[in-house]
Parts: C-alpha cells; sequence; structure tokens
C-alpha cells in the first residue's frame, strides 16, 4: 500500500520504482535538515545509518557536522563500515553513496559507541514499530549494535520518512526491533514506549 502510494503521487526522488525497497522519498533532504536540529542529533559525537538511498543526506550532514559515522553496507554483505569526518573533509557528499562509503571509509573490527542510530523505513507506527523491505536488515543491525554493547535502551532509534509513511498499525513478529525517533520534513515525533522492550524481555 505505501508503496503505492508513493508511486501514485509522484512521491520519489528517483524514477526507479521503489517497490521492494526502501523508499527514496521526496522530502528526505528535508527531514535529515529537521532532525540535524534536534538535541538527539547535537549531542551526537557518532552516527550510525542504514545505506538507504533515503538516507543520504543524514550521512552527508553527519560527516559535515564533524561526526563519527558508522554505515551498515547493503545486505550486510560487507559488515560495517567506519568513516572518519577529517579523512572525509571536502568530500562528504561523496562519502555518503555507497560507493563513496566503500572508497572512504574502513570495515570496522570492534564498534566505537554509538550515540544516536538512523534507519530506513517503508512503514512506521506510534507505538514504535516499523516495517523496512521484507529482509530484516535493520533488526539485524539493531541487535548487533545491542549486543555490542554500544546501544541501549536510552539511545535515540530514528526513522526519517515520509508522512504517508506514518501507518495506524505495523505487523510484528518476535524479532522486529522497535524504533524511538521519527522525523519528517515538517515535524520530530518522539515515542516515549520503551525502546526495544522486545529486546529486553528476550535478554
Amino acid at each position: 500500500m505505501i508503496w503505492r502510494v508513493l508511486e501514485d503521487n509522484n512521491l520519489l526522488r528517483t524514477s526507479k520504482s521503489c517497490f521492494g525497497r526502501i523508499p527514496d522519498f521526496k522530502g528526505a533532504h528535508g527531514a535529515a535538515m529537521r532532525l540535524r536540529k534536534t538535541v538527539e542529533w547535537q549531542d551526537a559525537e557518532t552516527v550510525f545509518s542504514s545505506p538507504d538511498s533515503a538516507l543520504k543526506d543524514v550521512r552527508k550532514n553527519a560527516l559535515l557536522d564533524g561526526k563519527v559515522l558508522v554505515m551498515a553496507t547493503p545486505k550486510l554483505e560487507n559488515g560495517y563500515l567506519l568513516l572518519d569526518p577529517a579523512e572525509a573533509s571536502g568530500n562528504e557528499k561523496s562519502a555518503s553513496t555507497i560507493d563513496g562509503a566503500y572508497n572512504l571509509g574502513k570495515r570496522i573490527v570492534k564498534f566505537p559507541s554509538i550515540d544516536l542510530v538512523v534507519e530506513g523505513s517503508l512503514g512506521v507506527d506510534l507505538e514504535g514499530n516499523r516495517l523496512g523491505k521484507g529482509r530484516g536488515f535493520a533488526d539485524q543491525e539493531i541487535s548487533s549494535l545491542l549486543r555490542a554493547g554500544v546501544i541501549d535502551r536510552e539511545t535515540p532509534i530514528c526513522s526519517p520518512i515520509h508522512p504517508l509513511q506514518m501507518v495506524d498499525h505495523v505487523p510484528t513478529v518476535e524479532h522486529d526491533e522497535q524504533i524511538n525517533m521519527v522525523v519528517t520534513p515538517e515535524m520530530v515525533i518522539k515515542l516515549d514506549r520503551i525502546t526495544l522492550k522486545r529486546f529486553l524481555e528476550k535478554n
């Protein structure tokens, strides 16, 4: 439903079909700029991002603002990359892309402490549930960070979306992880539900 709504209303930044993908929605730049104004962003020294195209402005802003950027590789095939803002200086736009991150980043052996997690989503609800493209990569990423002890239940976990990606209810299964912050081009929504409650109950 969400894929169809975004395509039918010409709400994508690319001519490619978004079906089966995290949508690169029109307004992603505005959402990234709104996130940039939050206390969570300003207090973060290290930002984690999924590799989705919708988050390339988030990744660029992190490097421009002198933050260490940790990025998952597509499908987690090559683990995670770390980008030092000093080494990416002058090349922040390129470094925010997948190819650029591979060229300028370094494979992570041990995670640094993460202050802010940013995940792409297909849909989210106000209970903190999110829906991706259906393969569980974001859930694996969040779980990996939790197991490594570099985030905890207080860590902001944010998803920038188009307002039409907000739905009444996202169906979930046991392994699904939650977010606690949603950013659109127009607003920031902080969710007061216990972050990653399902993970804590399992552990």
